[in-house]
């Protein structure tokens, strides 16, 4: 689709880049890029802007809290280390108050640090230094995704939950239960849960979870598989889902013995 890019105005604390809107996924495409580093926040926005986005960076917390509430976009990549509020506390405030795709950055390639940026509601993770082309394929990934929500929760087709002993997956809500608890999933987590339980006791590869949930073609991002799983399990239980050594996951719902 082709369109013009609307011109933005710069604000105190944050810079805008002005694009013109020239990709395959549906325009306008809004990204707020939370950095504080000059140089990487010049390249990212750069870099997105030539993809045809229009991208406002911040370049610490509070700045960030103010251009999403008034930009609302629909994505946003985040870095961990941020002067004042720092990312993790930003994505946590950012979902409480208006989910949205976040994938963060970090300096430190600790898998704790990953678990924990999933924990408070990121949905991907990349550590610096990081390949621009992936940074960009996994953005469009994420944008891709929540299109594909949208257009399935405007169906009329409602799917029927799917329930694994006291845990309820309702897909035309994108919500999940155990108990009379709700689950809280990010965009990502539930999708791949999806993707699981819908076949059940069937081992699903990481690449065919990575083609069907991030939507990329080839096997570069096998450890972000292995870290959602890690936060899906630690939300919902261990043994839900099986790890077949290498080779993938497999969803596995208790037996009426074990009920």
């Amino acid at each position: 689709m082709l369109g013009l890019g609307r011109p933005r105005c710069v604000t105190s604390g944050t810079y805008v880049w002005n694009a013109v809107d020239m990709v395959e996924i549906p325009a306008p495409v809004s990204v707020l890029v939370v950095e504080d580093e000059p140089a990487i926040a010049t390249a990212v926005a750069q870099r997105l802007t030539a993809e045809g986005w229009n991208v406002e960076v911040a370049r610490d917390g509070l700045s960030a809290l103010t251009a999403a509430a008034r930009l609302r976009p629909d994505v946003v990549v985040l870095d961990v280390m941020l002067p004042g509020i720092d990312g993790l506390e930003v994505c946590r405030r950012l979902q409480a108050e208006q989910p949205v795709p976040v994938l963060m950055l970090t300096a430190r390639d600790d898998e704790t640090d990953m678990l924990v940026g999933l924990g408070v509601g990121a949905d991907d993770y990349m550590t610096k230094p990081f390949s621009m082309r992936e940074l960009v394929a996994r953005l469009k990934a994420l944008v891709r995704r929540v299109e594909r929500a949208a257009q399935v929760a405007a169906s009329q087709v409602a799917e029927p939950p799917i329930t694994a002993g006291d845990v309820v997956i309702d897909r035309a809500q994108r919500r999940v239960t155990r108990g009379d608890a709700e689950v809280h999933l990010t965009p990502t987590e539930f999708d791949l849960l999806v993707m699981l339980a819908s076949s059940p006791r069937t081992v699903l590869t990481r690449e065919r979870l990575l083609a069907e949930v991030w939507d990329w073609a080839d096997a570069s991002g096998t450890r972000t598989v292995d870290s959602h799983i890690k936060a899906v399990r630690r939300k919902l239980g261990a043994e839900l889902i099986r790890t077949v050594h290498g080779v993938g996951y497999a969803f596995e719902p208790p037996t009426s013995d074990e009920r």
